[in-house]
């Protein structure tokens, strides 16, 4: 069942009365956590967290480029705080240990997602040309780029699209 959300803003949401009970009632112990855990899932553990280091260093390497580099150019920063959202680990109905997880995958996907927007901007500053070949997920500005092999519109464009990054988007 579904909880009720009886409010919401920007950093906090809150649940109605009854929320609390039925997330204590929906919370495995550790004991049975483990219990339960396929022994595969706990091997590759190591793994997985070892991915955590490279994480870091790139948010705080993409932090350091926007920082330093898009004001040369006139480009709005990316708010970091708009893509890293770490809020799972507050629901009442996760053990500790699904709450370690739930915060490090919401850390790894937003800094994925933090660090694709800074490389967006930056490539609709340098090069916005579409590739000649379909890619699988473009991202959001994509669809703004001049088509390949489209010289004239690329030119016509180029100027647009490096000052609309200054602003604020709207679409």
């Amino acid at each position: 069942m579904t909880p009720r959300i009886a409010a919401f803003d920007r950093h906090a949401i809150r649940f109605t009365s009854a929320a609390p009970r039925r997330e204590a009632a929906e919370k495995p112990t550790l004991v049975a956590y483990l219990r339960g855990a396929r022994p595969f899932s706990v091997l590759a553990l190591p793994l997985i967290y070892s991915a955590l280091l490279p994480f870091v260093l790139l948010d705080a390497w993409t932090t350091a480029y926007q920082w330093i580099c898009f004001p040369m150019f006139g480009i709005a920063r990316v708010g970091r705080r708009d893509y890293l959202v770490l809020d799972r680990q507050r629901l009442g109905y996760l053990n500790a240990i699904e709450k370690v997880h739930c915060m490090y995958c919401g850390y790894v996907n937003g800094v994925v997602a933090y660090v694709r927007e800074v490389a967006a901007r930056t490539e609709q500053y340098w090069c916005p040309i579409k590739h000649g070949q379909p890619i699988i997920a473009p991202h959001d500005r994509y669809h703004l780029f001049a088509d390949y092999g489209d010289a004239a519109g690329y030119r016509r464009g180029l100027e647009g699209l490096r000052r609309s990054l200054s602003a604020p988007r709207t679409d």
